[in-house]
């Protein structure tokens, strides 16, 4: 079990953390949900009816979908794009999809290597960009969660302010949904950005997101 722990406790912390954000997400939530019902002369919610509500999950649904579009486009843009002196970018020279041999793909696999890098065919061309296919697919999953949950919220206070309720694809084209979506979104790259940057200057020691604390500033990829 010490060795399980010891193997598996970056995961296991962020795993832990994750959940409890996410409690006291739904504990804080529901109690500001509450107060607005009451200074609005409403009826509180129950606490589980309260997490299964469109004005829930809309909230956490657009922080996953911001999530996911961050890592899809920064696994996808760092195949093609560099940024010499950063750990999170490949040498200059290196950009692009890489031979078979860098990539250890085909006659070039280790005995060790996962099965479908071996076999060829569309199996290594699937398990080839199955990281970020994964991505994409979580991101366009938390997307329809959060245009579906926003469009019930929405027609909610639509209807509380006795106006007429709105379709899915008139919902896509407002200015609630769109403030929720880009207030997410510019937050995530402006965090990738800040790190690319900012790691070809500054070092953390035993990091592998930062270079050697000795590194000179212009050396790319390596980490410490």
């Amino acid at each position: 079990m010490r060795r399980f722990l010891r193997d598996n406790g970056l995961s296991l912390v962020f795993g832990a953390l994750f959940l409890a954000a996410l409690v006291g997400q739904a504990i804080a939530g529901h109690a500001d949900f509450n107060n607005r019902q009451l200074a609005s002369g409403a009826q509180p919610e129950p606490f589980l009816s309260f997490v299964a509500s469109s004005d829930f999950v809309v909230d956490v649904a657009e922080n996953w979908q911001s999530e996911y579009l961050q890592f899809f486009l920064f696994i996808y843009g760092t195949v093609w794009l560099v940024q010499r002196g950063s750990p999170e970018s490949k040498q200059p020279h290196e950009a692009g999809a890489e031979s078979d041999e860098q990539q250890q793909l085909g006659r070039y696999a280790t005995r060790e290597s996962p099965h479908w890098a071996k076999t060829g065919g569309w199996r290594t061309m699937l398990f080839s960009s199955s990281l970020g296919l994964l991505m994409a697919g979580l991101f366009v999953v938390s997307w329809l969660a959060q245009s579906i949950a926003g469009l019930s919220a929405y027609n909610a206070d639509q209807l509380a302010g006795h106006e007429a309720a709105v379709g899915w694809f008139t919902y896509l084209g407002s200015a609630d949904f769109w403030n929720r979506t880009l207030q997410n979104w510019q937050s995530e790259f402006l965090a990738i950005g800040s790190m690319v940057v900012f790691s070809i200057y500054l070092r953390q020691r035993g990091s592998p997101e930062s270079k050697p604390v000795g590194a000179p500033h212009v050396v790319t990829e390596e980490s410490g």
